[in-house]
Order: C-alpha cells, then sequence, then structure tokens
C-alpha cells in the first residue's frame, strides 16, 4: 500500500509538472496540439488555401440589379485587390411563406438546386464561376442545411424530413426568433440522403470549390464528416463552418469562425477588456483547436454588420489597426462586401439597401497591400504553412500588443498600440530587427524604443 502511494504521488508530481510545460508559452502547447493533429486531425486542406484569404459577397447589395451578370463586372477589380476566395451568400430562391420583409432572407431557402432569379439563372452562375476560375480566384456558396423555407417541396414530398412539434406541425428551430423557417430532421436517414445529393450537385454542375456552411454545429458533426468525404472524392474542396466547435474540424472542415477572437477584439475596443487578454485567449486557442484546424478572422460580416453595428460603430477610430491584427494573427482573413470601401451603414436584411461604393475610395490600397502582405510573407500562411504567434513583452502590455512570427522564410513583427492614449513604447527583448523595414512607410526599424499614436500600427518585415 505505501508502495502504490508513492508511485501514485509520483505520477501526479509529473502529470503537474508536463502540464506547466504545456502551458506556460505559445511554443510549450506544441505537444498537445500536436497530439491533438496526428489523432483527430484529418482533414486535407487543399493546396490553394495555404495563404488564401476570404471575400464575402451580397449579391442582393452589390448593385444596382443584384444580379449575377451585373456582379461580374467587378471580377477584374476583385482580383486587383488580391482576393482569393469569394463567398457568396446563399444564391438559391427563397420562400415567399411566412417570409420577412419584403424579399426575406438569404437563409430561407425553398430550392435547393436553382438559382434565385433575382440573381439570374443558372447558366449566368456557372458563366461567373468559371471567370473566376479563370482569374485565378476560387469559389464556395453558403449552405442552409439546418433548416428550409416553409414553401420548400420537400414540405409536402418528404414531410417527414423535418422536426414536428408536440401536435405534428412544422416548427422553427428552437430557441430562436426564425420564423420564416423550418427545422430539418437528421435523425432522417432518407434526409441525409438528399442533403447530401443536392451539395453533390453544386460541384458536378457548377465546378465550385466548397461551401460556408450556416449554423454547422446544429446539424451532426457524423453527416458533415461524410459529407466532406464524399465531395473530397469529387474534387478537393475548402469548407468554412459558420461554428467554433473544435470537433467539426477533425474530419468535416478546414476552418471555422473566430467569433470569440472577433467579440475580444470588440471589447478591447471599448476599454472593456485589456491587451492582456489577448494573450489568455490565444494561449486557450492553441490548445483547444489543431496546428492545422484555420480559424477565419473578421472586424464585420454580413450578421455583424447589419444586427450589431458597423466596422466604425464598433472600432472606430482604431479599425484600421483592429483590422492589422486579425490579417496577421494565425487564421485565414475575410474581407465584407463593401468594407474596402469604409462601409459606414448597416445594410438592411430583409430590402433592398445597396453598398456606397464612394464611402472611401482611398480604402482598397490598404486591404489590397494587407492581402500581399499575407501572401508574401509566408509566416503568415494558413495552418501549419505559417509560423506560430510569439509575444513581445513590453513597458505596457495592457495596451501594447507585440508579436513576431518567423520561419526560415520570413519574418513578421507587429506592434500595436490598441488604445485612444499616445504611448512611448519600448520592447523587452535582446533580439536584433535592424535588418527589417515598415512594410508601409518602407522605414528602417530604429531600434526597440518608439512613440505611437492612439491607435497606430508598426509591421516590419526582412
Amino acid at each position: 500500500m505505501k508502495k502504490s502511494t508513492s508511485l501514485l504521488f509520483f505520477l501526479i508530481a509529473l502529470s503537474f509538472l508536463f502540464s506547466l510545460n504545456s502551458c506556460s508559452n505559445q511554443s510549450g502547447s506544441k505537444q498537445i496540439t500536436e497530439k491533438s493533429d496526428s489523432v483527430q486531425f484529418t482533414v486535407k486542406h487543399p493546396d490553394w488555401i495555404k495563404s488564401a484569404n476570404i471575400y464575402e459577397v451580397n449579391l442582393r447589395q452589390y448593385t444596382k440589379s443584384g444580379t449575377i451578370n451585373e456582379f461580374r463586372k467587378q471580377l477584374p477589380r476583385l482580383k486587383e485587390l488580391g482576393v482569393d476566395i469569394l463567398w457568396f451568400m446563399p444564391v438559391q430562391p427563397l420562400g415567399v411563406k411566412n417570409r420577412k420583409g419584403k424579399l426575406g432572407s438569404y437563409y430561407s431557402i425553398k430550392d435547393y438546386k436553382a438559382i434565385n432569379p433575382e440573381f439570374g439563372t443558372m447558366a449566368d452562375f456557372n458563366a461567373m464561376v468559371k471567370e473566376i476560375h479563370e482569374l485565378g480566384m476560387y469559389v464556395i456558396i453558403d449552405w442552409v442545411a439546418n433548416h428550409t423555407a416553409w414553401d420548400h417541396v420537400w414540405t409536402k414530398e418528404h414531410p417527414d424530413f423535418y422536426t414536428k412539434d408536440s401536435l405534428g406541425n412544422f416548427m422553427p428551430p428552437k430557441g430562436t426568433d426564425w420564423s420564416d423557417v423550418i427545422d430539418l430532421n437528421y435523425d432522417n436517414k432518407d434526409l441525409r440522403k438528399e442533403m447530401m445529393s443536392c451539395l453533390k450537385f453544386w460541384i458536378d454542375s457548377s465546378n465550385i470549390d466548397g461551401y460556408r456552411c450556416d449554423v454547422a454545429g446544429w446539424v451532426p458533426t457524423d453527416f458533415w464528416n461524410n459529407v466532406r468525404t464524399k465531395l473530397d472524392s469529387i474534387k478537393p474542396v475548402f469548407m468554412l463552418a459558420e461554428a467554433e466547435q473544435a470537433d467539426l474540424q477533425y474530419k468535416a472542415f478546414d476552418a471555422s469562425y473566430g467569433w470569440e477572437f472577433h467579440q475580444l477584439m470588440n471589447k478591447v475596443a471599448k476599454g472593456e477588456k485589456s491587451v492582456a487578454d489577448i494573450d489568455t485567449f490565444f494561449t486557450k486557442d492553441t490548445i483547444n483547436y489543431s496546428a492545422n484546424a484555420i480559424r477565419m478572422q473578421f472586424t464585420t460580416n454580413h450578421d455583424e454588420n447589419s444586427w450589431n453595428g458597423t466596422v466604425y460603430e464598433k472600432f472606430g477610430d482604431g479599425s484600421k489597426a483592429f483590422t492589422v491584427l486579425y490579417y496577421t494573427v494565425p487564421g485565414m482573413p475575410l474581407i465584407y462586401s463593401g468594407q474596402e470601401a469604409g462601409l459606414k451603414k448597416r445594410l438592411l436584411f430583409f430590402e433592398k439597401d445597396l453598398i456606397d461604393w464612394n464611402a472611401d475610395k482611398e480604402l482598397g490600397a490598404f486591404y489590397k497591400s494587407l492581402n500581399s502582405l499575407k501572401k508574401d510573407q509566408s509566416a503568415l500562411w494558413n495552418a501549419k504553412n505559417g509560423a506560430k504567434l510569439i509575444r513581445i513583452k513590453t513597458n505596457n502590455d495592457t495596451k501594447v500588443f507585440a508579436f513576431i512570427r518567423e520561419n526560415e522564410q520570413s519574418k513578421v513583427l507587429v506592434i500595436l498600440n490598441l488604445s485612444k492614449e499616445p504611448l512611448k513604447v519600448k520592447l523587452d527583448t535582446k533580439d536584433d530587427y535592424s535588418n527589417l523595414k515598415n512594410y508601409f512607410s518602407k522605414a528602417n526599424f530604429s531600434g526597440n524604443e518608439m512613440e505611437l499614436k492612439p491607435w497606430e500600427y508598426q509591421v516590419f518585415v526582412k
């Protein structure tokens, strides 16, 4: 008994020492994530996403007509901007029964295998996909697998595909105010087969490159795992989950939403959280997610813009600084329609509300430079293609976030004043950065002490 007790205490102590070593810093979590990679993460990313960004297309609000053919005129500009992946919000016909607003929600689908006539025809869509590919960009479309419109054909042909209330009636997803849609029941094997057929349809007929999957965590993970296997057998696809569920990225999804980091940036901008909380977040995220699991980073998207406010409402004068932040931390950056033109209004969700493309004509150059930075500096690439974030301590670690990402080919040093105060900053490091230049101003790195204006950002590269 005494011998076994001693052995038990020895094992507990050994486990405690290992956990301290694993969680002490970013590099210390490597053993945990490597184990996660080998045991859990089996998704094979398509080669073309290694340095990719995403651009979300809101067809309805993009042009005066809102059509595919008018949007196509913007493709050369988006290519010049440096866009890699075009994510189209739902392109299918929308329900009329119980519709919200005049035009209805984009996410109330009544036919999975057709094009919304407001946008054009299937021939228009296929021609656009072909042109996008010829320009060296890729296409994913929004997929709403959790629910359909009330007037979807399945309500008559396959009513057993749906969740029912106690009286046997169709019902919206529980806990929501989504009165314009009804919930699908994935306990039904025939539903799974039919939904799989619909997902394969767009790969086969239109040659798209993957999906952004709406409320992906509300659909069983094993269904998505099977989807990924079937779609990859047709062509390598990119799958983005609107979710923050680590298990979705074991076998099914390349990327997931960085909602928590987005909300943290909002709170730092408002002074409700400090820069020190960013350290805590990345330590936790590194442990929770595989090193090869991509997190999509953003300051806005269609939900945030319409329901929670514009970039300028939430980040104010710090909008550029936080954009630099989300572009340079680990993850895949997102641009929402109009963001590159200084979109300063909340776009209506159920009505026509044209984007103002003249709000800030100079801002596009800023996003173009960030897209180039992402492509040119391999330390910033996605998943294991990029380098780990290593925090550099300063004399003010509650307001200044400084870090470096470095590999054999690339070195990127980022220093951000995430406050509305001018600060004198001193980097607490003995490393030599004298061979670096400011990415934006082209000035040489001038030493470990500097003055930063409110919300000023400095990015240095080899």
